[in-house]
């Protein structure tokens, strides 16, 4: 790997992430917006770690016994790219040599994540789990994938799925189904305001498909490339999502605020209890 591939800058972090790989834990938490770090790290009870370059926030610290690292990703797949592939160099590649390591480590990468609601059944303020997520963004197209052929996605739609983690010591209730994740916010998610899409995906529609017994239940930007790069790179992903827009009665929700803490303390108690 040469200097313009593996990129690091002077004090030899990685170039986007601007991280350490001793700033990297176990269990890796991905947030997409920078403020909701430290919504999360609040509750850790020591802080190691706190660096910024760009949209990129991180903070490392321990939660009960538990090592974290609590990363805001900013919006969008492009992004994952960036964050998936620098974790990963961050804990199996040799800076020095330029090359991977001979034991390569498998972390845990989890989603806290906001979404609308696709699915009659899914209200404002549930959580949902991506037990699978379909990407209509073009990142499959640059890394293996297993494409999905529904009649009202993208032809070059691929579909990924969580790591099969135990969620039995999730403290709330939750939801299954298929995360559809977009390239954008407006029009790629059927939002319409001056500016009208010539590819418009019927999300009115897509809950009355199902794929392995699964609905289409909710719409992000995230969550497919998240799964797409850790199974490639051997890491483990989930993503749990609050969902904060009913996109089919045109609602959302007026505790927002704290469903997303909920959110986060649910989770924060599943690490400590399981991983």
């Amino acid at each position: 790997m040469n200097a313009a591939e593996l990129i690091t800058n002077t004090d030899g972090s990685i170039y986007h992430l601007h991280l350490l790989p001793e700033d990297v834990a176990p269990t890796v938490i991905l947030v997409g917006d920078p403020d909701r770090v430290g919504l999360v790290s609040k509750f850790f009870k020591t802080i190691e770690v706190k660096k910024q370059k760009r949209e990129f926030v991180t903070h490392t610290g321990w939660y009960q016994e538990k090592r974290i690292t609590v990363l805001s990703t900013g919006i969008g797949t492009d992004n994952i790219d960036i964050v998936l592939n620098e974790l990963d160099a961050l804990v199996n590649i040799d800076f020095e040599k330029r090359q991977p390591k001979v034991n390569l480590q498998s972390l845990n990468i989890i989603r806290i994540g906001t979404s609308g609601a696709i699915h009659p059944d899914i209200l404002t303020d549930d959580i949902v789990v991506s037990t699978m997520a379909a990407g209509t963004d073009i990142l499959g197209m640059y890394y293996p994938h297993k494409k999905i052929n529904i009649a009202e996605l993208p032809s070059w739609t691929y579909i990924t799925k969580r790591f099969p983690f135990d969620l039995s010591t999730f403290p709330e209730s939750f939801k299954e189904g298929i995360t559809l994740t977009c390239p954008g916010f407006y029009g790629p998610q059927g939002r319409v305001l001056r500016a009208h899409p010539t590819l418009k995906i019927e999300i009115e529609e897509l809950y009355k498909i199902k794929k392995n017994g699964l609905p289409f239940s909710n719409v992000e930007m995230e969550s497919a490339g998240i799964y797409l790069l850790a199974a490639l790179l051997g890491h483990k992903a989930i993503s749990f999502n609050t969902i904060l827009a009913q996109r089919l009665s045109g609602t959302f929700s007026n505790q927002s605020a704290a469903s997303v803490e909920k959110l986060i303390k649910a989770t924060l108690h599943w690490i400590a209890a399981s991983l």
